[in-house]
């Protein structure tokens, strides 16, 4: 699997500053803690009840999960870092649910410093980041050597399989999944994150059909209003001339990726490709836009608009960030209120015939059996301090667990109309989803 991850552009230092815990102002219920603290010592006053601190006196009632509460059941994905499965919940509060587990191997991570930082971006994006389009982050916990994320299970399999199953889509299609997505990337970027990988193998879809946003692992945070980044990443053609040049990108690098990934959708392959990574990265910056007559002058505009070359002149580039494109008369027959709220039926809906198909998924790893190996590397207790905090159990486990996931692929090749296409590899574009690639 090492060949999967080679190409994914990783490169550059942002040379953002730190700030040291001494920076921040001490608020006032930092001294009354501290008044608190010092009268542990006290002798106990008579009548004062008196209680030991245990697991069940210290936050009773909180969900604690580990490996043992979840059976395997398939592999849904390979990488580098570790797997993905397919399990069942066998015991507590959801038993019986469905979900993703993705298992993460600490020494593989901790390798390198970056690697360490964005594992846990992405876990607290994940974490933090709660929307109707972005796949749902419900527990995390870890052993020794690895990480575990429990995440909801989306039985849809990438949009990408879609394509490939129907060539192009109808633009009527196309609005549909470009809508979700647009919400989906408008809630990031409210929140001051750049999303950074949008591509057709980072976008499944659930049972019913709707769109989910998933692998965070390119994301960047604190990228507030005229806040820029230097960091080369991404797939190819997918990325914005700015990211290419290196010469600083903010949020419309978002808004170039969903005008290539919606080209993509309805012409079969995004608009800017070449026979190697050099050739792709120079039409990227240098080449013509090219349209198809069979467009219709709504598609063609809005199209032109997200893939202008300069960040500034690009649809989503100013400060009211995705209100422009929402307004374009593509998205014209969109009632956003009804589409946030899942109540625009999906053009598709996965057929399924119980919880645990995977028939939507690649058979190169669901016909393997499901082991979790043993933790070979087990970190020492001072290289673990930076996987302090990484345990999470989502509010929602108090509520509703029935929610439905994720998946990796190898990489595939584009799309064309006819067969011949698919039969040429695609020598730039690579995709993971277990992936948590460096800035």
């Amino acid at each position: 699997m090492a060949e999967v991850f080679n190409m994914e552009l990783r490169d550059g230092v942002d040379g953002e500053e730190e700030i040291s815990d001494d920076e921040y102002p001490e608020q006032e219920g930092h001294h009354q803690l501290r008044r608190d603290l010092s009268r542990v010592n006290d002798p106990i006053e008579e009548g004062m009840e008196t209680l030991e601190l245990t697991e069940n006196t210290v936050n009773p009632g909180r969900a604690k999960v580990s490996t043992y509460d979840f059976e395997l059941l398939k592999v849904l994905g390979k990488g580098g870092y570790g797997k993905v499965f397919q399990v069942r919940k066998v015991v507590g509060q959801g038993k019986g649910k469905i979900f993703a587990m993705k298992v993460l191997k600490k020494a593989t991570i901790a390798r390198n410093a970056k690697d360490t930082a964005h594992t846990k971006a992405e876990r607290n994006i994940l974490e933090c980041i709660k929307h109707p389009f972005i796949v749902d982050l419900i527990y995390a916990f870890q052993t020794g050597g690895k990480l575990y994320l429990i995440l909801e299970y989306l039985p849809g399999g990438e949009l990408f399989m879609q394509l490939e199953r129907e060539g192009i889509f109808m633009e009527d299609t196309a609005c549909f999944y470009l809508s979700e997505i647009t919400l989906a990337i408008e809630h990031l970027h409210h929140a001051g994150i750049v999303y950074r990988d949008l591509k057709p193998e980072n976008i499944l879809l659930d049972l019913q059909g709707h769109v989910k946003l998933t692998d965070f692992g390119l994301c960047k945070e604190s990228i507030n209003e005229g806040a820029v980044t230097h960091t080369f990443c991404g797939t190819i053609e997918y990325m914005a001339p700015e990211i290419l040049t290196r010469t600083g990108h903010g949020k419309a690098v978002d808004w170039w990726s969903l005008g290539a990934l919606m080209y993509d959708m309805l012409t079969g392959a995004p608009p800017f490709t070449g026979e190697n990574r050099k050739k792709t990265i120079d039409k990227v910056l240098k080449a013509k836009l090219s349209l198809p007559p069979y467009l219709t002058n709504e598609a063609r505009g809005l199209i032109k608009r997200l893939l202008r070359k300069n960040a500034h002149e690009r649809l989503g580039g100013g400060h009211d960030d995705a209100v422009p494109i929402k307004a374009h008369p593509f998205f014209r027959h969109i009632d956003w209120n009804d589409l946030i709220n899942r109540r625009v039926e999906p053009p598709f809906k996965p057929s399924l015939t119980n919880d645990e198909d995977v028939s939507q998924f690649d058979t190169k790893f669901t016909k393997q059996t499901p082991v979790d190996s043993p933790d070979e590397n087990v970190l020492s207790e001072s290289q673990n301090v930076v996987f302090q905090g990484f345990s999470y159990v989502a509010p929602s486990v108090l509520d509703d667990l029935n929610k439905p996931w994720i998946e990796e692929k190898n990489p595939r090749s584009p799309r064309k109309h006819g067969n011949s296409f698919r039969q040429h590899g695609r020598c730039c574009r690579n995709f993971v989803w277990l992936q948590f690639s460096c800035q």
